[in-house]
């Protein structure tokens, strides 16, 4: 092993791998070039679009801003880890429901950024349109405009924003804010080297 590279584990999907990579290598390149989990896509690959948005020990994050050799021992779900068996997650359901896509390139990473939306506001995190007298810690309703807010940090260059709203407000809805979790690229990513 050189010393540009480690061995490390990541829970990929609740599954272990144990894996030598370059210390340069990113979790979206390692996710799509080890391990074949082609969901999260490489947008922009630079954090600016949202479409390489997985959960990391639960909490939503850019893949492509994520160096892998960072994340060892953590839980990393990305949208092929959502479903459960043959059962959609509720989410992709009312994204297919809603008509929530387009082309589908963002949509995996909308998907795992609306599970996050669920379950950051059912923990009471705030968001800049969160009325100030909210009690502290207490769940947040996800209203159009706190959807709108929360899920601004993914682009969906088709414009479906108003169906992907809507699929997020159904599946809280149903709910009740409570999160439901289980366990043409731009640039060139740091492919395996050790």
């Amino acid at each position: 092993m050189s010393d540009q590279c480690s061995e490390l584990v990541l829970y990929v999907n609740g599954k272990p791998h144990t894996l030598t990579l370059d210390h340069r290598a990113t979790v979206l390149d390692v996710l799509r070039e080890d391990l074949g989990l082609t969901g999260a896509k490489k947008g922009c690959d630079h954090g600016q679009c949202g479409a390489c948005t997985v959960l990391v020990d639960g909490r939503r994050a850019n893949s492509c801003l994520l160096l892998a050799v960072a994340q060892d021992g953590r839980r990393i779900t990305t949208v092929e880890g959502l479903a459960e068996g043959e059962r959609l997650h509720p989410l992709q359901e009312a994204f297919l429901e809603r008509d929530a896509l387009q082309c589908g390139y963002c949509t995996p990473g909308q998907i795992c950024s609306a599970v996050g939306v669920l379950a950051e506001a059912a923990d009471g995190f705030p968001s800049h349109v969160t009325p100030p007298g909210t009690g502290s810690g207490a769940p947040v309703e996800l209203t159009d405009d706190e959807i709108r807010e929360r899920m601004s940090g993914n682009l969906c260059r088709c414009g479906a924003y108003p169906r992907i709203v809507e699929a997020v407000g159904d599946v809280s809805a149903r709910a009740g804010t409570a999160s439901w979790t289980s366990g043409g690229p731009a640039g060139q990513g740091v492919a395996s080297q050790c």
